[in-house]
């Protein structure tokens, strides 16, 4: 039986932290958006708690971000760790451009 390779414990707390800021950004940004008709949610599970309301959205979400986070920094011995902060990080960088182009185009930046 195979076993996941260990290695030295890395440091990887700002980067959780970073991922983490970026996850309740990325919450409060889409409720701004969708409640004032700006821009819609694309992802169904994430629009279905919206619809209920803004409060169980943003619980689901940070509790989905802290369950993460706890993961990430638990299993931080883990090289799947490292990757798993650089991706995360990587798409959440995409996703706040993507909040920063649509803040630009409903002020009429691009029009």
């Amino acid at each position: 039986m195979k076993t996941f390779v260990k290695a030295e414990r890395i440091d990887i707390t700002r980067p959780v932290l970073i991922l983490f800021g970026m996850n309740a950004l990325d919450a409060l940004l889409t409720i701004f958006w969708v409640q004032t008709g700006i821009a819609t949610e694309s992802n169904q599970l994430m629009d279905a708690l919206l619809t209920i309301g803004p409060l169980p959205f943003l619980l689901f979400k940070l509790g989905f971000g802290v369950f993460t986070a706890t993961v990430l920094l638990y299993g931080s011995h883990y090289p799947l760790a490292k990757f798993g902060v650089r991706a995360g990080l990587t798409v959440y960088s995409v996703v706040m451009g993507i909040h920063l182009f649509t803040g630009l185009a409903a002020s009429g930046f691009f029009f």
